[in-house]
C-alpha cells in the first residue's frame, strides 16, 4: 500500500507495543503489540471498503429493467359499470 504509506507519512503501526513485563534472565519480555492490531484493523477497513464499492458497482451494472406488462382486459362487469357511469355523466350534463 504505497499510496497509503505516503498519506500517513510512512508510519508502520506494527512497531508500536507496550511492554508489560521486562525480560528476566532466559524468559522473554511480556509485550502487548497493539500496533499489529491497529494495522490489521486498518487493512481490514480498506479491504472491506473496496469490496463494498465493487459490490455496489456490480449491483448497479446488473440492475434489471422492469418489463411493463400490458394492463389486463377489464372483466365484463367492469365494462358494464363503465358504460353505466358514462351514461350517467351524459344525463347529468344535459340537465
Amino acid at each position: 500500500m504505497p499510496l497509503l504509506g505516503l498519506l500517513i507519512g510512512g508510519v508502520d503501526f506494527k512497531q508500536f507495543k507496550w511492554v508489560l513485563k521486562t525480560a528476566e534472565g532466559a524468559t522473554p519480555p511480556v509485550v502487548m503489540e497493539y500496533g499489529v492490531f491497529i494495522q490489521t484493523l486498518f487493512d481490514f477497513i480498506i479491504v472491506a471498503f473496496a469490496i463494498f464499492v465493487a459490490v455496489k458497482l456490480m449491483n448497479k451494472l446488473h440492475k434489471k429493467k422492469e418489463v411493463k406488462k400490458p394492463a389486463p382486459k377489464p372483466s365484463n362487469e367492469e365494462v358494464l359499470l363503465t358504460e353505466i357511469r358514462d351514461l350517467l355523466k351524459q344525463q347529468n350534463t344535459k340537465i
